[in-house]
């Protein structure tokens, strides 16, 4: 390859993985467990500060049981640098992450943090997955709020309005 091929093949892969951050960001708040099974290579693991240290699987299986506790889950992606070499890359994604949880005595927390993703990818199969990802917490708030509205759920209108399979449940372009 030539020099100005290199450069289109790095463009290339950072913006897939920059589509790979936000299709987390979206499993996630849209609950999306099969999704989310598709980000991760085989051996890949999570660590989430002190909530989850462990393979991607047990880490999926986490959310999953956290979901009916959490009516509402925002990712914000905001800053994410990226280095790639060949099909292996590496990344820090500042995110701001917004729930709203149970505080333990029948009412809701706002639990409100700005986290930094330090990031392994590696490509198979010709997508890009997080082989590793390791959670900061750099600021982190709860406080009680009043009972949360009823978020949108299933009837979640990206499911029915977005026709490309980037948006349909479960799917990854």
């Amino acid at each position: 390859m030539n020099h100005d091929q290199d450069k289109l093949a790095t463009i290339i892969a950072k913006e897939e993985i920059r589509e790979l951050a936000m299709l987390y960001s979206r499993g996630v708040d849209r609950k999306d467990s099969a999704l989310l099974r598709t980000l991760y290579t085989q051996d890949a693991t999570d660590t989430h500060g002190d909530t989850f240290d462990g393979n991607a699987e047990d880490y999926v299986q986490f959310l999953e049981r956290s979901f009916p506790y959490m009516p509402y889950s925002g990712h914000h992606i905001c800053n994410h640098l990226i280095s790639v070499d060949g099909d292996e890359g590496e990344g820090e994604l500042y995110a701001l992450a917004y729930h709203v949880i149970p505080d333990g005595k029948g009412g809701w927390l706002e639990d409100f943090m700005c986290v930094r993703y330090i990031d392994r990818y590696r490509k198979q199969g010709g997508r890009w997955q997080f082989s590793q990802r390791v959670v900061t917490y750099d600021m982190r708030n709860r406080r009680p709020i009043s009972s949360p509205d009823k978020p949108a759920g299933l009837e979640d209108p990206t499911f029915t309005v977005l026709k490309s399979r980037l948006f349909a449940r479960g799917q990854r372009a």
